[in-house]
């Protein structure tokens, strides 16, 4: 049975050698949607790249009974996939997504570099998807976090006081997020059996 596309969505700055999307690329051989700018991202932009990168990946995933795509996003990059679910056609060539410590742009201290992110999308997204969130993640509170599952209609998952979920972290390859991603990429009707 052929599996989904994954599409690793990194968030500012990009994710380095030692974070867990970094070596889940290296280790299952997923693809980066890579950005024109990591340190000044334009929410235009990174929507219109994502679109780029789902549209060129389109042929080998979604539509007559093939797998789709499964974005993998950390920090600002869950907020890049609410964006673009909002505004794209192709959100159906996407089944589903694991948003991993969302960013909060609306917060003082990041609300100059990361002004054109706010007002954060919130509106649900049309595919299934795990928000994981940290209860002292200096970019985003747990409550802010959940308020965002809420909205997009994520399956809520705490992850303990784990920080950013980053390289900072010590997760290495985080196997108990790879777990969470390969029970988002069975298909909904494997799951009731």
């Amino acid at each position: 049975m052929s599996r989904p596309t994954v599409l690793v969505l990194p968030g500012w700055q990009g994710s380095g050698p030692g974070h867990w999307q970094s070596l889940w690329e290296a280790q299952h051989g997923y693809l980066r949607v890579e950005q024109h700018d990591w340190m000044r991202p334009l929410r235009g932009d990174w929507v219109a790249r994502l679109e780029e990168v789902v549209l060129e990946h389109a042929p080998l995933a979604g539509g007559d009974g093939a797998p789709g795509i499964v974005l993998v996003a950390h920090s600002l990059g869950c907020l890049l996939v609410a964006a673009w679910a909002a505004h794209s056609r192709n959100a159906s060539r996407v089944c589903g997504a694991l948003l991993v410590a969302p960013g909060d742009p609306e917060r003082e201290e990041l609300r100059g570099v990361l002004s054109s992110w706010a007002p954060v999308v919130t509106q649900a997204l049309p595919f299934r998807s795990l928000l994981l969130a940290s209860r002292n993640d200096p970019y985003c509170s747990f409550a802010r976090a959940a308020e965002f599952a809420a909205g997009w209609g994520s399956e809520l998952h705490y992850q303990g006081a784990c920080g950013h979920i980053n390289a900072d972290s010590g997760l290495g390859l985080w196997p108990a997020g790879h777990a969470l991603l390969q029970h988002l990429c069975q298909p909904p009707h494997a799951n009731s059996t």
